[in-house]
């Protein structure tokens, strides 16, 4: 796993692959639990029988639910340990080419994107393709944007 400790080091790996996460499993109780956060009961979610007859055989999990996991995925690919806050600032082109049943397990491959300097630090794009074991497609491809508070 790479550690950034500098502003300037985050900036002089803009535009480069970071690594793969590890597997984690997408259960159900982790499919219901964000039900649950959420409010989004849908039957497609959290009705088991009902979804073994839907249009994919079983529950699948939330397209957000796979987007909440990009800050766990960043952990697992590069540690920031540079002085100063981090920010979620927002998404880009978020898409999820292909859902996630039931007991998947997914992995993200992980790169940084570009590194803008601001007033207050650095604007880091941090660019995510999450695959599903087995599958071609991946289940989510995600840009997430971050502020790199100067400390």
């Amino acid at each position: 796993m790479r550690t950034f400790t500098t502003l300037d080091e985050v900036a002089e790996s803009a535009n480069t692959e970071i690594g793969t996460t590890d597997w984690l499993a997408v259960d159900q109780e982790r499919i219901n639990l964000f039900a649950d956060a959420t409010g989004d009961h849908q039957w497609i979610h959290v009705d088991e029988e009902r979804a073994r007859t839907g249009p994919f055989g079983a529950t699948i999990a939330h397209g957000f639910l796979t987007v909440s996991l990009l800050p766990l995925f960043n952990t697992q690919a590069f540690a920031l340990e540079t002085p100063g806050a981090r920010l979620n600032y927002g998404l880009n082109k978020v898409r999820f080419p292909h859902p996630v049943p039931v007991d998947s397990r997914l992995r993200s491959h992980v790169s940084l994107g570009d590194v803008t300097d601001l007033p207050a630090g650095k604007q880091l794009v941090i660019k995510h393709v999450v695959e599903i074991e087995g599958v071609d497609k991946p289940a989510c491809v995600a840009e997430l944007v971050v502020l790199l508070i100067a400390g």
